[in-house]
């Protein structure tokens, strides 16, 4: 055969597609895999103390995720107020913060004395054994629809330390 022979390329082509196509095959697994990294989110222990006072209420939930991406719980609404926020407590003092963050494969608790929600200018008192609708916002995840029962102002459920964990972004 000479170098001019043209059957060489052409032999050479069916071992050059069969490595392209197992490289393209490869980069599509791996692209398939990377999508399918998400959060998967699931509240429990949702509870609201009846409130002191007539003007602010706190919150208290686990937000459990089971999937391989973390997400952040961005903002909160609820019926019972026309303001809801996201707090930490840092010592004795609360402040505002503009996410906590939900880890992948972990949880972010809000409890007693730790990171919480606050719903401040209520419209209305909510009383013990009453429930209300809150909204969680998550960066990834979007808009969760949660149903909060109302428990008595000095409840704390079983098992709990009443220490919050979870890391918060911003002030």
């Amino acid at each position: 055969m000479s170098a001019a022979d043209p059957v060489t390329p052409v032999r050479r082509l069916p071992a050059l597609a069969g490595t392209s196509a197992l490289a393209l095959t490869l980069a599509l697994a791996v692209t398939g895999c990377a999508a399918e990294a998400k959060p998967e989110l699931k509240v429990s222990g949702a509870y609201m103390p009846q409130p002191v006072t007539d003007t602010m209420a706190g919150g208290f939930l686990t937000v459990t995720n089971s999937g391989d991406e973390a997400d952040k719980l961005t903002s909160v609404s609820s019926d019972v107020g026309k303001e809801a926020e996201i707090h930490r407590t840092v010592g004795q003092k609360m402040e505002r913060v503009k996410s906590l963050k939900v880890p992948a494969n972990g949880e972010l608790t809000l409890g007693r004395g730790g990171n919480h929600l606050m719903f401040l200018d209520l419209e209305r008192k909510p009383a013990k054994g009453e429930k209300v609708s809150v909204t969680l916002r998550f960066e990834k995840s979007g808009a969760m629809k949660v149903s909060v029962p109302v428990e008595s102002t000095n409840y704390v459920p079983d098992g709990t330390t009443g220490k919050s964990s979870g890391e918060s972004s911003g002030k």
